[in-house]
């Protein structure tokens, strides 16, 4: 998919260099579209999803002290 987005962006050049603004801003949305889709697919993938860890979904209960120096 990021091969995608790469042609896409490479055809927008492309298209720049020839002189076909419109044509080349279309084609850079495009591109736009494309990465911000496989960013979301790349989090919320149950397959091929990345972890953040940090990020906590579920309910934790409160830690108390004693919980955390172990005693």
């Amino acid at each position: 998919m990021m091969f995608a987005v790469f042609v896409a962006m490479s055809f927008a050049l492309v298209l720049g260099y020839m002189g076909w603004r419109s044509a080349s801003l279309a084609s850079l949305f495009v591109c736009f579209i494309l990465a911000v889709w496989l960013f979301l697919w790349e989090i919320y993938s149950p397959e091929y999803g990345f972890r953040m860890p940090w990020i906590q979904t579920e309910l934790v209960p409160n830690a108390t002290t004693s919980d955390i120096r172990g005693a």
